[in-house]
């Protein structure tokens, strides 16, 4: 099987690419190199997945597209809606023009706004809050219309993943653990919180690659099974640690106008619909995933988190903020950083 990965250079194309997978020829396409563990592992694209000519040229004899190129949450609205939607929206045309046999986009559980009902199914009202969540679900809309003329097309929600190479918010986590300092979580952080392992991800992956059209051609929740509370996972990172640190709990109502405010003067890394997933239950059903295509995640939350600590520690703490384009990049945290004093 010939897979050509759109972002390949981020967390899920690295982790992806460095995947054993036998009988798969890898192919990945990226504005930005291949990170090292990769590179010899596959053929490497230089090109925007706004260029739909460039995608043509690279999509040649593919079987499969996993497109998993987007711009984060913490981007500009402009930037996420050309890279999201226009993106997709080329994606898609190239793969039709090259005859791919199947089209794997990897969308977002954050296509569901900030649900009221939890586990949230898939059927569940989209209800986007922001440019980021609006972008992802215009982007589904873009598949599913190629999907409604004949394009095998899975759609994946991932919650957020963790694993080797991702750092963004978490690096922040790490890095104030690792200082034997406190950490502080609005309310407590006793909100339900649900994530992923990315060898979970790419486990969901290799099933819509693989099964058979009639299961996979549809839309699934992707998520860990074993999940708590973020007080409860993040006090396994301090714990890690070593330094008997704690998290603390921040007041909700002073810390949303904080937040709030220093997102809007583009101070912090902390978005708008992070402050409210920080104090609210969030999680959903993986229940079509595991019935349709026998997705069984096998890392909990709280495994994830520490062996994504761990990586940090032996590799990733020497990375330097490049102003989190990628989740593989360490996030300025602003004016966080001067907080650190008070914990």
């Amino acid at each position: 099987m010939n897979i050509v990965v759109t972002g390949a250079a981020g967390m899920l194309g690295t982790a992806l690419l460095a995947r054993p997978w036998p009988g798969v020829e890898w192919k990945g396409v990226d504005i930005r190199p291949l990170a090292p563990r990769t590179g010899d592992r596959a053929a490497f694209v230089h090109a925007d997945v706004r260029d739909t000519e460039a995608l043509v040229r690279a999509f040649r004899g593919a079987d499969v597209i996993v497109h998993s190129a987007a711009a984060l949450p913490s981007h500009r609205a402009g930037e996420i809606r050309s890279v999201d939607v226009d993106g997709t929206a080329s994606a898609v045309a190239a793969a039709r023009r090259v005859g791919a046999q199947r089209f794997v986009h990897i969308s977002s559980t954050a296509v569901y706004g900030l649900p009221r009902h939890c586990p949230t199914p898939e059927d569940y009202p989209c209800e986007p809050v922001d440019p980021y969540s609006g972008a992802k679900l215009a982007a589904e809309s873009v598949v599913l219309e190629a999907r409604e003329q004949g394009l095998c097309a899975p759609v994946l929600r991932p919650k957020t993943f963790l694993g080797p190479e991702r750092l963004g918010l978490f690096a922040m986590l790490f890095e104030w653990a690792d200082e034997g300092r406190n950490f502080p979580l609005m309310g407590g952080g006793h909100a339900a919180a649900q994530m992923l392992d990315v060898d979970d991800l790419c486990e969901a992956i290799r099933h819509v690659c693989e099964g058979p059209d009639s299961a996979v051609n549809d839309t699934f929740n992707i998520a860990a099974a074993e999940f708590t509370s973020l007080r409860d996972d993040f006090q396994a990172v301090l714990d890690a640690a070593g330094h008997g640190r704690r998290v603390v709990t921040v007041p909700v109502g002073p810390a949303v106008v904080t937040l709030r405010t220093l997102a809007a003067l583009r101070l912090s890394p902390v978005y708008g619909r992070l402050v409210h997933k920080l104090t609210r239950d969030s999680y959903v059903s993986i229940d079509k995933a595991r019935e349709q295509l026998g997705f069984t995640p096998a890392v909990s939350n709280r495994q994830s988190l520490l062996r994504t600590y761990d990586w940090w520690r032996s590799s990733g703490r020497a990375r330097r903020s490049a102003g989190g384009r990628t989740h593989r990049d360490p996030w300025r945290q602003g004016a966080l950083r001067l907080a650190k004093a008070l914990f």
